[in-house]
């Protein structure tokens, strides 16, 4: 069984928990909503270009560009909030927690929820990795050659292009990756979904999963979501003031 596998026990006392998390869980880390439907990325078509795949790869101005703004990405700043840590903790209680998070920031790692339980469905920021021969090396070692005077570093193993290993506009979703949490959602018993619009497809279409296959669905959202009506609960308090006490409710053994 892999670390991404779903446990299956259904004699276990304590719920498989799992979580949706989308940008509106780091914006108390100081993490803007880029990709959101009223995103930067969304608002400023020659910012789009920068993470878009297409005009990446052609044009080596907007690679260049695109290394500025990852030197200046408040994501290597930021530090896990209390909604983070409170996702680490009920992990740490014993409970059954498998996190799906459509951001890049890595911060649920960095609370401290085993990397082996995250699934990042749009990959992580914190990694590069080559669009010709895949090889796959730090975001801070090609950011230390930016820094160092190489506009566009190239990769030291074969000199091809180099990207963040995020999923770019005009890129598929990592199959196995959604397909592990197609996985989850539907052997879930209870599926928050925090943070997030639950508008980008494929990924809000796993809170409809979750609940079709039976588990209590929780919406932890300031603004209303298509999915609120499937809903056992829909919170529209903060998140780091709201996410907390929920979530030690849920590490109380049964």
């Amino acid at each position: 069984m892999t670390g991404t596998d779903v446990p299956h026990d259904q004699s276990a006392r304590r719920p498989l928990v799992a979580l949706l998390t989308g940008a509106g869980i780091s914006t108390d880390s100081g993490i803007p909503d880029y990709r959101g439907p009223n995103g930067l990325w969304r608002r400023d078509p020659e910012a789009e270009k920068l993470v878009t795949y297409d005009a990446y790869m052609a044009d080596p101005e907007v690679r260049r560009r695109s290394w500025l703004m990852r030197q200046k990405s408040p994501a290597f700043r930021a530090q896990p909030n209390a909604a983070h840590e409170a996702v680490a903790a009920l992990e740490r209680s014993g409970t059954p927690v498998r996190v799906i998070t459509q951001n890049v920031d890595g911060l649920h790692q960095l609370a401290g929820v085993p990397a082996r339980k995250v699934l990042e469905l749009h990959g992580t920021v914190r990694a590069v990795t080559c669009t010709r021969c895949h090889a796959r090396s730090s975001m801070r070692e090609a950011l230390d050659r930016v820094a160092a005077g190489e506009p566009d570093p190239a990769c030291l193993v074969c000199g091809g292009i180099l990207k963040s290993a995020t999923v770019m506009f005009g890129e598929r979703l990592d199959p196995q990756v959604l397909g592990t949490a197609l996985g989850v959602a539907k052997a879930a018993d209870v599926f928050l979904a925090v943070g997030t619009t639950l508008q980008v497809q494929p990924a809000a279409s796993l809170a409809g999963v979750a609940a079709e296959h039976g588990a209590r669905l929780v919406i932890v959202n300031a603004d209303p979501t298509p999915y609120d009506a499937l809903a056992a609960e829909v919170i529209r308090e903060p998140i780091g003031s709201a996410l907390p006490p929920l979530l030690a409710r849920l590490g109380q053994p049964v």
